[in-house]
Protein backbone atom coordinates (compact mmCIF):
# COMPACT_ATOMS: atom_id res chain seq x y z
CA UNK A 1 0.00 0.00 0.00
CA UNK A 2 1.43 3.43 -1.03
CA UNK A 3 1.73 5.82 1.87
CA UNK A 4 -0.69 8.42 -0.32
CA UNK A 5 -3.25 5.47 0.36
CA UNK A 6 -2.52 4.75 3.79
CA UNK A 7 -3.01 8.52 4.33
CA UNK A 8 -5.76 8.87 3.32
CA UNK A 9 -7.05 6.32 5.01
CA UNK A 10 -6.28 7.24 7.86
CA UNK A 11 -7.51 11.02 7.35
CA UNK A 12 -10.85 9.51 6.60
CA UNK A 13 -10.94 7.01 9.84
CA UNK A 14 -9.35 10.07 11.52
CA UNK A 15 -12.98 12.71 9.95
CA UNK A 16 -15.04 9.53 10.54
CA UNK A 17 -13.80 9.69 14.69
CA UNK A 18 -14.30 13.47 15.21
CA UNK A 19 -17.92 13.56 13.39
CA UNK A 20 -18.80 11.06 15.52
CA UNK A 21 -17.02 12.68 18.66
CA UNK A 22 -19.21 15.78 17.54
CA UNK A 23 -22.36 13.98 17.19
CA UNK A 24 -21.85 12.68 20.89
CA UNK A 25 -21.69 15.53 22.32
CA UNK A 26 -24.53 17.61 20.50
CA UNK A 27 -26.67 14.92 21.63
CA UNK A 28 -25.80 14.72 25.58
CA UNK A 29 -25.99 18.73 25.05
CA UNK A 30 -22.89 19.31 25.22
CA UNK A 31 -20.35 22.02 23.12
CA UNK A 32 -17.97 20.66 20.78
CA UNK A 33 -14.53 22.08 21.52
CA UNK A 34 -12.34 23.34 18.34
CA UNK A 35 -8.63 23.76 18.94
CA UNK A 36 -7.00 26.07 16.41
CA UNK A 37 -3.05 26.73 15.85
CA UNK A 38 -4.03 30.18 14.12
CA UNK A 39 -5.61 30.71 17.74
CA UNK A 40 -3.28 32.82 20.72
CA UNK A 41 -2.33 29.75 23.90
CA UNK A 42 -5.26 30.29 25.66
CA UNK A 43 -8.17 30.74 22.56
CA UNK A 44 -10.80 27.92 21.77
CA UNK A 45 -13.80 27.65 20.05
CA UNK A 46 -16.47 25.85 21.25
CA UNK A 47 -19.33 25.14 18.66
CA UNK A 48 -23.15 24.46 20.06
CA UNK A 49 -25.53 21.66 19.00
CA UNK A 50 -27.53 24.92 17.42
CA UNK A 51 -24.55 25.62 15.60
CA UNK A 52 -23.77 28.60 16.71
CA UNK A 53 -19.70 29.17 17.54
CA UNK A 54 -18.18 30.82 20.14
CA UNK A 55 -14.75 32.21 20.72
CA UNK A 56 -13.08 31.89 24.41
CA UNK A 57 -10.57 31.94 26.50
CA UNK A 58 -10.22 29.36 28.75
CA UNK A 59 -8.13 29.50 32.22
CA UNK A 60 -7.63 27.41 34.98
CA UNK A 61 -7.59 27.42 38.69
CA UNK A 62 -6.20 23.91 39.81
CA UNK A 63 -8.87 21.09 38.49
CA UNK A 64 -11.68 23.67 37.65
CA UNK A 65 -11.71 25.21 34.30
CA UNK A 66 -13.43 29.08 33.62
CA UNK A 67 -14.48 30.24 30.21
CA UNK A 68 -14.81 33.40 29.26
CA UNK A 69 -16.45 34.54 25.86
CA UNK A 70 -14.80 36.75 23.39
CA UNK A 71 -16.84 36.62 20.96
CA UNK A 72 -19.54 34.49 19.14
CA UNK A 73 -18.75 34.00 15.63
CA UNK A 74 -21.11 35.26 12.67
CA UNK A 75 -22.36 32.40 10.13
CA UNK A 76 -19.66 33.00 7.44
CA UNK A 77 -16.92 33.38 10.52
CA UNK A 78 -18.23 29.72 11.58
CA UNK A 79 -18.34 27.82 8.27
CA UNK A 80 -14.51 28.85 8.51
CA UNK A 81 -13.85 27.32 11.45
CA UNK A 82 -15.63 24.27 10.41
CA UNK A 83 -13.93 23.65 7.00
Amino acid sequence: MSAVVEFEIKKEHYLSTIKALRTKNFSKNLPFLILSDKLPDGQVYREFADGHIELQEVSSKGEIFQYRIIKTLSNIEANQVRI
